[in-house]
């Protein structure tokens, strides 16, 4: 139903999903020193670093976007359910970064060993190793335990793993006990994300607003004390009620939310009514009902056509109907039967290869970014949504679930508008992409080529040869030709840079990381396989 309230209100896409993406980070005060505090953690020797705030403040927005800002050559480990024994930690911290370990038997102290191992050959190539462990309150005492002791691996010199622990403001109280004390001491960076100020709300939803496509008030300035009031400047919780409030806009034929359409949809919302001027008083199952809501948001769209008493206005049907044309029909989204299961991870990493015109010759999959690099190609890999892994517009391994619980892999191979084209085995399928969403965990890999003499992000103020692709490309870009002669990343360049990543969406920070240089890529072409030529798409 977001779609629909898209093209009526000229979004290019929906400016208030709950998604975790780095783009609509709003910098306020408190999530700008949160972002620096685990900058700096992460540049410091090893240790903790730990970043705590209440449900849907932004801890994990914040955290993606370091990711973003991270060099090519990090690895990274995401431990996403908590409430896991030892053993089983330790098996995903393997499976995270690629590290084989035999099934059955497998102890400790076998997981240990490995891990170290891994670390150690990390470190001889320069490589820097970070664990993220999100909901870190849910950690039993012996995992977190175990936790504490994976940061003993270490050289004379250095600490082999960073680990971000991620959690609500228990896992403060957890840390402060007695028996934590041996782990507090080790937390390098800490930091408590609040919520927003009445000020910093107001900004929030413009940022938003202006991210997604639009550049004029949906949300009279008269409304921002009654958002605050009603949302508490929870982020997530502004992001609900703004989404239900655009829906229920354009519902009623609204060009613009008012004030009943935004109490309106809080109380759609939270479930209950406002009482005698009362505040809503949600907040003890708002958790639960923040997942409730994204399961219902289409069915409970439906109930704001009866509740507003007005009919539909009639761009609705044409959108449905379009909408309706351009989508595939459903498909079983599975590993073909007469393919061995085993076969998986290696058949589509084949299939990746391929479309870079090479082969797979390696037999240990966690040597794939190895051989990559052999052939001239950098190797990277992460946690997506779809939206931002198109907008890579890369042939990408994704990592799949099937309805038994199995993973298998797929490739990412074409998208055009809603059809996205998947490679299993030999086998193409066009999937609707909330069919894939379904099997996919966001877990990906893809290649791209790096810049010669490429060193790593360029920071504003970097002097040197290296830079020479970069004047060339901003020369062609602005059709300026005293650009391409500039030895220096200076003020110039940074905000023709600038000006590039607001239109990619990307973090507008003026440092060209990976994920500036591959949107680059695409833009002015350097003969890499895209996904879509145009580069549009879902």
């Amino acid at each position: 139903m977001t779609v629909l309230y898209q093209e009526y209100f000229g979004l290019k896409e929906p400016p208030f999903s709950i998604a975790p993406d780095p783009r609509y980070l709003f910098m306020s005060e408190q999530h700008r020193e949160a972002l620096a505090h685990l900058t700096f953690g992460i540049g410091s020797d090893g240790g903790f670093i730990l970043l705590t705030g209440d449900v849907g403040t932004g801890k994990t927005t914040v955290s993606r976007c370091l990711l973003d800002q991270m060099l090519p050559e990090t690895h990274i480990a995401f431990v996403l359910n908590p409430r896991v024994s030892v053993e089983e930690l330790l098996a995903v911290v393997c499976d995270e970064l690629g590290i084989a370990y035999p099934e059955g038997a497998a102890s400790n102290k076998m997981f240990i060993d490995r891990i170290n191992d891994f670390l150690l050959a990390s470190c001889a190539q320069g490589h820097k190793t970070v664990l993220i462990i999100e909901e870190a309150q849910n950690l039993s005492p012996d995992v977190l335990e175990q936790v504490r002791l994976l940061t003993n691996l270490e050289t004379n010199q250095y600490k082999l793993l960073q680990i971000i622990l991620l959690g609500q403001p228990e896992l403060r109280e957890m840390l402060s006990r007695p028996e934590m004390s041996q782990l507090e001491q080790r937390i390098t960076a800490r930091y408590h994300l609040g919520p927003l100020s009445l000020k910093d709300v107001d900004a929030y939803v413009s940022h938003r607003l202006a991210i997604g496509g639009v550049d004029r008030q949906l949300f009279p300035s008269s409304l921002i004390p009654t958002l605050y009031r009603l949302s508490r400047g929870v982020p997530r919780l502004i992001n609900l009620i703004c989404d239900r409030s655009l829906l229920g806009a354009y519902v009623q034929g609204k060009d613009k939310v008012d004030k009943a359409t935004l109490k309106k949809a809080a109380q759609e919302v939270f479930g209950r009514e406002e009482e005698g001027g009362q505040r809503l008083k949600a907040a003890g199952w708002i958790a639960a009902g923040i997942v409730l809501l994204a399961v219902v948001a289409a069915i409970a769209a439906f109930s704001y056509k009866q509740d507003f008493f007005q009919p539909a206005p009639q761009p609705l049907r044409e959108v449905q109907e379009k909408k309706t044309e351009s989508l595939p029909l459903p498909v079983a989204l599975h590993w073909p039967p007469e393919q061995s299961l085993d076969r998986s991870e290696a058949m589509t990493y084949q299939g990746l290869f391929k479309q870079w015109g090479s082969s797979y010759k390696v037999v240990e999959i966690n040597a794939v970014c190895r051989q990559a690099a052999s052939e001239g190609l950098q190797c990277l890999k992460g946690l997506s949504d779809l939206k931002r892994l198109v907008a890579l517009n890369r042939p990408s391994v994704l990592k799949l679930i099937d309805d038994n619980g199995s993973s298998f892999y797929a490739l990412l191979k074409a998208v055009q508008g809603q059809r996205i084209t998947l490679l299993l085995a030999d086998r193409e399928l066009t999937v609707d992409p909330k069919e894939l969403e379904k099997k996919w965990l966001g877990e990906y890999t893809l290649f791209w080529k790096a810049p010669p003499s490429w060193r790593g992000e360029i920071r504003p103020g970097e002097t040197g040869r290296h830079l020479q692709w970069l004047a060339q490309l901003i020369a062609k870009k602005t059709g300026i030709s005293r650009f391409g002669l500039k030895k220096t990343y200076d003020e110039e360049m940074v905000k023709e840079i600038k000006k590039f990543q607001l239109e990619e969406g990307l973090v507008p920070d003026g440092r060209v990381g990976v994920h500036t240089v591959i949107h680059l890529n695409s833009r002015y072409g350097v003969g890499e396989p895209l996904l879509s030529r145009g580069g549009e798409g879902i």
